[in-house]
């Protein structure tokens, strides 16, 4: 079995862009968690153990919309621990995904339009989402 050889300076590259991408999407998702939580307890009432607040995250409607950001991070990560060396074609998926994702609606339902409220409540999110769509535009797809 051949083993893949030292990565190319373009792989390289690739791997920095997805691990800063993978960072401001970490703390966006960070971000939206803290802020979620408190709109959960003003609505609902106080989340009493983080073990509590896990199994909200896991199983209750009112997060299910972070899921899609979750699973975008856990792609990302299991992109940057595979083996074999990342392509400009896999790269440039992800990042697609993440500007998808970010897509801000009024209107709808889904991540969009909770994304939507969540930046008209929260500075916060609004400075980590400016931070993450910064990686979305500065990305550039190395020719094929």
């Amino acid at each position: 079995m051949k083993r893949p050889g030292p990565p190319t300076p373009e792989q390289g590259r690739l791997r920095r862009d997805l691990s800063v991408l993978r960072g401001a999407l970490l703390t966006l998702h960070k971000t939206l968690l803290d802020s979620e939580r408190v709109t959960y307890e003003r609505t609902i009432g106080p989340i009493k153990s983080r073990n509590d607040f896990l199994q909200l995250l896991i199983r209750d409607p009112w997060f299910a919309w972070l899921h899609p950001l979750s699973q975008l991070i856990v792609a990302l990560d299991k992109a940057l621990d595979e083996k074999e060396p990342l392509t400009t074609a896999g790269a440039d998926a992800l990042v697609n995904q993440a500007r998808g994702l970010l897509v801000v609606s009024e209107q709808g339902e889904g991540f969009s339009t909770h994304y939507f409220e969540a930046l008209q409540r929260d500075p916060d999110v609004v400075l980590a989402h400016a931070e993450a769509k910064k990686y979305l535009r500065a990305y550039k797809s190395p020719p094929r």
